[in-house]
């Protein structure tokens, strides 16, 4: 069964929406704005049948936060955002006035700031919710096209499947929109199906 059904998706959204709150708290506390995250759609497809479509994505450039994920199950997650939209975010992170000069300099440390806090906020209140013990790499931080992004998920050939979060952000009453992006392997999707069957079953 490659997929899930509607109600452990509906679960999963569920699970992440209470991460992107945490996450959320702890950006407002950052920016000293009021920060709104929330995770209104959650999919799954296999790694092969992905494209640009699927993943809502135009032809522009993306700042790309990546953290490796171990314990219960492996995964790759990634946080996409369009290059502007991650600049506009910096913006509000290290203050306004600051130079584009300086922008660029705190740029992979702030990008993988952001990161760290969104990613790890979402798997830790899955870990919690759903009984699962997991540890996190150090974020890294690149720039690429949406066929370099499409084009590296496909390669690691070592996730099989792709489950893609939908985020809108709102920050400083901008709207930002961004994708969530988690790599599994068959048998870390099978794993992550039998956690939320029993977290449903205890509900």
């Amino acid at each position: 069964m490659d997929k899930l059904t509607d109600l452990q998706l509906d679960a999963l959204s569920e699970v992440f929406n209470i991460g992107a709150g945490r996450a959320a708290a702890s950006l407002s506390e950052i920016v000293n704005e009021e920060v709104k995250l929330s995770v209104p759609a959650v999919e799954i497809c296999k790694s092969a049948d992905l494209n640009a479509k699927a993943l809502s994505l135009e032809q522009t450039q993306f700042g790309v936060v990546k953290q490796q994920f171990s314990g219960t199950f492996q995964a790759e997650a990634s946080l996409l955002l369009t290059e502007e939209n991650a600049l506009e975010i910096l913006r509000d992170m290290l203050g306004s006035q600051i130079s584009i000069e300086e922008l660029a300099e705190f740029e992979q440390e702030a990008m993988c700031e952001l990161g760290n806090i969104i990613l790890n906020a979402c798997l830790s209140a899955m870990a919690d919710m759903l009984d699962i013990q997991l540890e996190s790499s150090l974020p890294t931080y690149n720039i690429y096209s949406s066929d370099e992004v499409i084009s590296d998920i496909i390669e690691t050939q070592d996730h099989g499947y792709v489950m893609i979060l939908h985020i809108d952000l709102e920050i400083e009453r901008r709207q930002i929109n961004g994708r969530l992006i988690f790599l599994f392997s068959s048998s870390s999707l099978s794993m992550l199906r039998s956690k939320i069957d029993n977290f449903l079953q205890n509900i």
